[in-house]
């Protein structure tokens, strides 16, 4: 047969996911079983169609196989199936019975390694599908393959059993964890400048990032940004409907003291439109900027005006055009932070992330003891009074979302934000900064990836936390205590305490994302190799309904970080 040739065809982008669901069996079974097995597939499929949102709207899709696989015939039938059809992501759904080996075993030999598998099943005693799972997470286990294992329930009779809430949203958590692991490979992100300000904590880890996540980072020059800048390479009309926009929303809000002012939010608008179409071209799925101190700092050139607007528009869901994808972007060129919002963007099905500083923690008494300064009457009831409060807050990367609670409208979320001239001492190219503060109530992760060249590996400082809301005076002044032109974010963590975050923290940046679960994000270390650090004295080894159950392979070998870092130097 001759070879074929390819058409040039134009890119089409694609993320590489398929869910495919099957149910493995026992041949010596009787009928009505075997249906049942074949109804529990099918149901399971329908259960994640459309369930699984990615952040650009779109859901992963399903496939599952009504062939049950009973033996080594079968499992290579399904398994050249889903191949043919691009299946990246397992999940078998067990009823009865089977022979490992002969089943999931030999599926399993034609897929790569760490393609993420999943075995849900309902705790049934007439036909024991809970007997297979563990018996395949045993076999699984003793040779290091890393595999989920879903123990829920649905009926033990009945040809349709309804899977449980619980047990659907485990499922639907590890698919999401799943879908973040698998569709990131392959994806692009691009940063501008060198190193970020000199901080080592936010290095681009070239070789460790494609090798641990199979993210390729493009390193771009900020000359070429100022050289398009010059040669206005952006639709000049869009620029200004784009200003038009953005005076329609907050004209009285914008800080302008005259003409050169205003060109030079231009420029911040012109330089979001010029990224944009480069991240375009490039396929992008993340960016970020340098900026200190070259671009708008160093006094021996010609400092330009600040990326605020730039970076914030692209972390929200919005902009002059209407709806739009979440793209994470790190202010800074923090490569670290910009991997952090990435993951957790994905993994939240595509929520806005915030970039912040980790800027001053004030523990109990002293949020208190500023309080009764201000002779403002404390009860003792909330929850900054007891655990206290980080004031995360940044000059760029500030979500536009962020000055809302999720769900509001694009003409809410504006209402809230302001835009005052840069700090003229600190950025004298000016431009406008972005300002406002977050409401309270928002529950999320705040998390920050880290790299250590010890282990070779990546790890995630996490906790669960809500933001916080303060009395407008005290609010105040918790923001002039930092600097109160730049948008703030009262953050207060739900397991680690004031003394713990503040001595824990990996890095000057951390991050936070709404509506993520703990669930997920230990779903996704476990796929991705990342190590989970939780230092915090109050948070338990496994919460019930909140954790995800550990694989059987940590217990095996010694706790996860153990197993963890025997995988990574196996």
């Amino acid at each position: 047969m001759p070879a074929k040739k390819l058409s040039p065809a134009k890119y089409i982008p694609t993320d590489n996911l398929k869910i495919g669901v099957f149910a493995s069996c026992d041949p010596r079974i009787d009928q009505d079983s075997r249906i049942r097995a074949g109804n529990i597939t099918r149901m399971t499929a329908e259960i994640l169609d459309g369930s699984v949102v990615l952040p650009c709207g779109t859901s992963v899709p399903v496939v599952y196989s009504e062939v049950l696989v009973d033996g080594e015939t079968q499992a290579d039938k399904v398994a050249n199936q889903f191949k043919k059809e691009g299946v990246s992501i397992l999940v078998c759904v067990p009823d009865t019975w089977a022979f490992p080996q002969l089943t999931v075993m030999s599926f399993l030999s034609h897929f790569p390694d760490d393609t993420p598998l999943n075995l849900t099943c309902g705790n049934s005693g007439p036909k024991p599908g809970v007997v297979f799972t563990h018996a395949v997470s045993g076999a699984l286990a003793q040779y290091g393959r890393l595999i989920h294992i879903n123990v829920g329930n649905w009926p033990d009779t009945g040809p349709e059993p309804e899977m449980s809430d619980k047990t659907r949203g485990r499922l639907l958590d590890w698919c999401y964890a799943a879908a973040a692991y698998q569709g990131l490979k392959g994806k692009r992100i691009v940063v501008f400048g060198h190193d970020s300000m000199g901080m080592e904590t936010a290095l681009s880890h070239v070789l460790e990032t494609r090798n641990s996540f199979g993210i390729e980072i493009t390193r771009l020059d900020m000359k070429l940004l100022s050289d398009m800048l010059q040669k206005k390479a952006y639709n000049t009309k869009e620029q200004k409907d784009l200003r038009k926009w953005l005076d329609s929303h907050a004209k009285d809000r914008i800080e302008l003291r005259d003409d050169v002012d205003s060109e030079r939010l231009d420029c911040s608008l012109a330089m979001y439109l010029i990224v944009r179409d480069l991240m375009q071209d490039l396929n992008a799925v993340g960016g970020g900027f340098m900026s200190q101190l070259e671009w708008g700092s160093d006094l021996r050139g010609n400092p330009l005006p600040v990326a605020d607007i730039m970076e914030s528009l692209f972390n929200s869901t919005f902009d002059h055009n209407g709806s739009k994808p979440v793209i994470p972007y790190a202010t800074e060129a923090d490569v670290q932070g910009l991997l952090t919002m990435l993951f957790m963007t994905v993994l939240s099905g595509g929520n806005p992330p915030l970039f912040m500083d980790f800027r001053k923690v004030w523990e109990p008494w002293e949020i208190k003891q500023l309080a009764k300064k201000l002779e403002i009457k404390c009860d003792g009831n909330t929850i900054w009074e007891q655990r206290g409060l980080v004031d995360g807050d940044n000059s760029g990367s500030a979500s536009f979302n962020w000055a809302a609670k999720p769900g509001a409208s694009e003409k809410q979320i504006m209402k809230n934000i302001s835009f005052p001239l840069a700090d003229e001492d600190y950025f004298p190219g000016m431009g406008n900064s972005v300002t406002y503060i977050s409401p309270g109530g928002i529950e999320g992760i705040a998390a920050r990836l880290a790299y250590s060249s010890l282990s070779g590996m990546f790890s995630i400082v996490w906790d669960e936390a809500i933001t916080v809301d303060l009395p407008q005076k005290l609010a105040q002044a918790v923001c002039n205590t930092s600097t109160p032109t730049w948008p703030h974010t009262f953050v207060t963590p739900l397991n680690a305490s004031m003394g713990e975050y503040k001595q824990y923290a990996p890095a000057n940046h951390f991050h936070m994302t709404w509506n993520i679960l703990a669930a997920k994000l230990q779903y996704w270390m476990d796929m991705a190799n990342v190590l989970s650090v939780t230092p915090w004295e109050e948070m338990p080894g496994y919460r019930e309904g909140i954790d995800r159950p550990q694989p059987l392979l940590y217990i095996l070998n010694g706790g996860e970080d153990n197993t963890k870092m025997l995988r990574r130097r196996s």
